[in-house]
């Protein structure tokens, strides 16, 4: 435990910042689209990252100098696109909560889109690979430590998705959507902005 609960809890500070992720598994929690899958895919990866950075990937990738620069821009266009989508769909109005009530994105698009937030974001290997992988060093059980982690991770997310559907009677307004898709649509500028100027 004296390696689990560090690991849990330095997992669970990194996640809960609102980021890509986390926005797009409370949409779907809210729409009630692919939750499990969605949940499942995001602590599936995050479990693949979480390992490989204990397992001491961190240090090769922070020594490839092609690797930073193609994560933070390819990420920040992504972030642009996901964003500039979510201010298109608070535009319109409506569309989100059609989608809600029946019209839902296939399965396929919505783990392709989870795919996108998660190995397109620059974030993701920062947290995982280097942050957790370089503290993973300090303790001397180091599987304890992941497995904190990654029970941090996967707990987050399956509690967002679900917990989501508790908001559910504040989003039967279509107000509540607008202003959702707005809120994602400048956390993904901002987080592409951010990408940019670093």
């Amino acid at each position: 435990m004296t390696s689990f609960l560090p690991g849990f809890a330095l997992s669970l500070s990194l996640i809960l910042a609102i980021g890509a992720q986390n926005a797009f598994v409370l949409r779907q929690g809210l729409r009630r689209q692919h939750v499990f899958w969605v949940c499942l895919l995001c602590g599936l990866f995050d479990t693949i990252l979480i390992v490989a950075g204990v397992a001491g990937f961190g240090t090769l990738a922070s020594k490839a100098p092609w690797f930073e620069p193609m994560m933070r821009y390819g990420g920040a266009a992504f972030l642009l696109w996901y964003g500039l989508r979510s201010f298109q769909s608070a535009w319109r109005g409506g569309e989100a909560l059609e989608v809600a009530s029946g019209q839902e994105a296939g399965l396929k698009t919505t783990l392709l889109t989870v795919m996108g937030l998660t190995w397109l974001n620059p974030h993701v290997y920062l947290d995982t690979l280097i942050l957790i992988g370089s503290v993973s060093s300090q303790y001397a059980d180091k599987v304890a430590f992941a497995s904190g982690a990654i029970a941090a991770s996967v707990i987050f997310f399956f509690a967002l998705g679900y917990g989501a559907r508790l908001l559910a009677p504040v989003f039967a307004r279509s107000v509540a959507w607008r202003i959702l898709d707005v809120i994602i649509g400048c956390t993904m500028c901002a987080i592409a902005l951010k990408l940019l100027v670093m």
